[in-house]
């Protein structure tokens, strides 16, 4: 009903624009136009405050909606606003959180060792409380490096499935690595394998109709999250589905920031090297990751996989810490809180690598006062961001983080893609989100959180070697950009809380 009379109210506006701009109708049917077309505008500004979202926000969404003829509306409206009234995936939401306390029931209480700190105890016992998941111990990491050794491993995997294979991807591109993969996950339905996969719709536009074909025809069930053509009439069409998983037999997951492509492997000569992370999970973590796949799976198909004890049995295997993985989505909005939660229990020291970095305020004031505490804060962010908006807002946070003390440094050898946080050198996440509105509320997202283990150390080791290949911003140099650069960064900055 509501999407009805949005789109009432958007033909309305057309017409009222039309009336008044470009007919010869007498003075007061244009002025009963312009009436109608100022109602609409006042009826939206008001619905938008009585939301008591931030004032920044706020005060973006009411410029576009007043100053912007009708495609201020339109965008109004198409960006999801019907998500703060809780109508947006409501039935998801339900669903996600019934399954996950379900699962929840059945796993064994985690032990919190004895050589963990208090601030490190209190983050753990955020997350038990906060998240939908819980704790897996019983959980072997291997932290992956780059495309060429994740997608070696992955291969590697894929051919010794027995059951089932399931894939999410963001971007799914039917390249040569696409077709590698597809080569692959084709013989293994032959051999009786059962193979699943989820694409985003807009992340995998690239996807043909005879690409598709060709997948299904081969015995792969593959469907879109959100297809564009429902997503112009459902307003969820800004909202995309940015995880990246693959569950092979219940046994081994992947997770990470690589999605499907030539490009993840360092093979396009626009873009260059690629530098991003990916881990191979095996264990009781694997289970919980399954269950974000199948949630998904029911969203895109109605099937409920979950139903069936045979997908979401867990196995154990032998670890060396904690492992929590954590979804979040537009229908939850917490991913932000967790990296604030994580960052404000840092004794020592915070490294970041992230591609996007454009925080809410409660996540910048945290490095501040960090760096401010002696609290050691390094930020690593990609030289040139491949869109003009989000290069320019992540650069117009520098001088903030400069004048707090933050070690600054830009990726010069290539594209960072990672999304990273390691904590005292005790506390890791690692995952699909990065730092950034964005990824905080509108995109579906899944991290992973580790304490204990000895992937950390070797996330440690990663950021040291990145390190070599990045130049320090230093606060002399970097004032001395030019006025046009500055402009660029104030105008790019305002667009940031919808970006």
């Amino acid at each position: 009903m509501r999407i009805r009379i949005e789109i009432f109210f958007v033909m309305m506006m057309f017409f009222c624009c039309w009336m008044v701009l470009f007919t010869r109708f007498p003075f007061w049917w244009k002025a009963i136009g312009f009436s109608l077309y100022a109602g609409i505008i006042l009826y939206s500004v008001a619905e938008l405050w009585l939301q008591n979202r931030s004032v920044p926000r706020t005060l973006l969404w009411t410029c576009l909606l007043m100053l912007v003829p009708v495609g201020g509306y339109i965008f109004y409206i198409f960006s999801g606003q019907l998500l703060f009234k809780g109508e947006l995936f409501k039935s998801k939401r339900i669903s996600d959180r019934e399954l996950f306390e379900a699962l929840g029931k059945k796993k064994r209480p985690v032990e919190v060792s004895p050589e963990l700190n208090d601030q490190q105890r209190g983050f753990i016992g955020y997350l038990e409380r906060v998240t939908l998941t819980d704790q897996n111990q019983n959980t072997r990491t291997q932290i992956l490096k780059n495309g060429e050794e994740t997608f070696q491993e992955v291969k590697q995997r894929l051919k010794e499935a027995k059951a089932f294979i399931h894939l999410e991807y963001y971007i799914f591109r039917y390249d040569r690595l696409g077709q590698e993969l597809m080569d692959i996950l084709s013989d293994k339905v032959k051999e009786g394998v059962e193979v699943r996969l989820i694409y985003d719709a807009f992340g995998s536009y690239s996807l043909s109709d005879l690409d598709r074909r060709k997948m299904a025809d081969s015995g792969i069930q593959l469907h879109p999250f959100l297809p564009l053509k429902f997503g112009w009439f459902t307003q969820k069409f800004n909202f995309r589905n940015h995880r990246k998983i693959i569950v092979i037999d219940g046994k081994i997951g992947f997770v990470g920031g690589l999605n499907v492509g030539v490009e993840y492997l360092g093979e396009d000569n626009k873009i260059g090297f690629w530098c991003d992370t990916h881990v191979l999970l095996e264990g009781e973590a694997v289970q919980t990751l399954h269950a974000v796949f199948l949630l998904d799976w029911k969203y895109v198909c109605g099937e409920k996989l979950f139903e069936d004890p045979r997908y979401l049995k867990a196995l154990p295997a032998e670890g060396d810490g904690r492992v929590h993985v954590v979804a979040t989505g537009p229908e939850t909005r917490d991913m932000g809180d967790h990296f604030y939660a994580m960052i404000t229990c840092a004794t020592e020291s915070i490294w970041i690598a992230t591609p996007y970095f454009i925080p809410n305020q409660t996540i910048m004031t945290a490095l501040r006062v960090a760096a401010k505490k002696g609290i050691q804060v390094r930020l690593m962010v990609h030289e040139s961001n491949d869109g003009f908006l989000t290069q320019y807002a992540t650069q117009s946070y520098f001088p903030e983080l400069l004048r707090a003390g933050i070690e600054l440094y830009t990726y010069q050898k290539g594209f960072l893609h990672k999304k990273v946080i390691i904590v005292d050198g005790d506390i890791a996440s690692i995952g699909t989100a990065n730092i950034d509105l964005r990824s905080f509320h509108l995109n579906f997202e899944v991290h992973l959180f580790l304490t204990g283990t000895d992937s950390i150390d070797d996330l440690v080791s990663h950021f040291e070697e990145d390190l070599k290949d990045c130049s320090r911003v230093r606060p002399v140099a970097f004032y001395k950009r030019g006025l046009d650069v500055k402009w660029k960064e104030s105008f790019a900055r305002l667009f940031s809380g919808v970006l």
